[in-house]
């Protein structure tokens, strides 16, 4: 067993005993994690100055010293193997968002059909923070104030390399499934997608099968007037010739998200005739 060392002021460094079947983590050098918010999550662990402790935690985890981790609503826990013979416990706690806040934020995010459309898709939009802030929240969790952490090592400093471990492979599950972060604040997959899909579905127009037979007189038509075109053109964009389509992409309309790209094109044709 390890005694602290009062007159260094930490605990000898001792080598933890090893772990059949262990988490380990899938990065073996380097960044852990890939995506966009797994590396948020990281930088909320490297805002806590941990020094030697963020190594020796990042460590744990490559050497799968982590026996086991369980993402649930508001709290994370793990088992830990350290020095000692019996495997230290873990638990991150970060408050969860009540069912007002929750319902804010499916309005927020319903407003903007490509959130919608990104997450039935099983994506997390890189930008779907921006969401959270306009209700006055945070997907993640700011800080070391925002997080309740706890283990029963005898090291005194919190975080400690056990707790580190655990962040870490937590990083990793993020990787594999974004909405386990929706989880850890409250919302399963299922109950955030479900009522999206829901509102997707009552706003789409309802389709109606026509035999085609029923067609052959117009099925040739434009379903929209088509103003003839002029002899001579304007000097305006021809995307701005063309009537408004009742499309949108990120909330802006079709046409105006096309205007850059012709005048690109427009400006490259003039450079080129000279």
């Amino acid at each position: 067993m390890n005694k602290r060392d009062f007159s260094s002021g930490y605990f000898p460094s001792s080598s933890p005993l090893a772990v059949e079947g262990g988490i380990k983590a899938r990065s073996t050098r380097g960044a852990i994690g890939t995506s966009w918010w797994s590396g948020r999550f990281i930088e909320v662990l490297q805002s806590f100055g941990l020094g030697s402790r963020l190594q020796r935690g990042r460590a744990y985890a490559r050497k799968g010293q982590v026996i086991s981790l369980d993402v649930n609503t508001a709290m994370v826990t793990a088992s830990v193997q350290g020095s000692r013979p019996r495997p230290y416990s873990v638990r991150i706690g970060l408050q969860a968002f009540s069912q007002a806040q929750w319902q804010q934020i499916e309005m927020a995010l319903a407003d903007d059909a490509w959130y919608v459309a990104s997450l039935l898709d099983g994506n997390m939009p890189e930008d779907i923070e921006r969401v959270f802030e306009t209700v006055g929240l945070s997907l993640f969790p700011r800080g070391k104030r925002d997080l309740t952490m706890d283990c029963n090592c005898p090291d005194w400093e919190v975080p400690c390399k056990h707790l580190a471990a655990a962040f870490y492979l937590l990083a990793e599950r993020f990787d594999e499934d974004p909405f386990r972060i929706l989880a850890w604040r409250g919302r399963t997959r299922e109950q955030l997608l479900g009522p999206l899909e829901a509102q997707r579905d009552e706003d789409e127009p309802a389709q109606t099968d026509t035999p085609l037979e029923e067609l052959l007189d117009s099925f040739y038509q434009s379903p929209q007037q088509i103003t003839p075109r002029p002899e001579r053109l304007s000097n305006s964009l021809l995307i701005d010739q063309l009537p408004q389509v009742p499309l949108k992409i990120r909330s802006k309309e079709l046409n105006s998200v096309l205007r850059p790209i012709y005048q690109r094109l427009r400006d490259s044709s003039d450079s080129g005739a000279d």
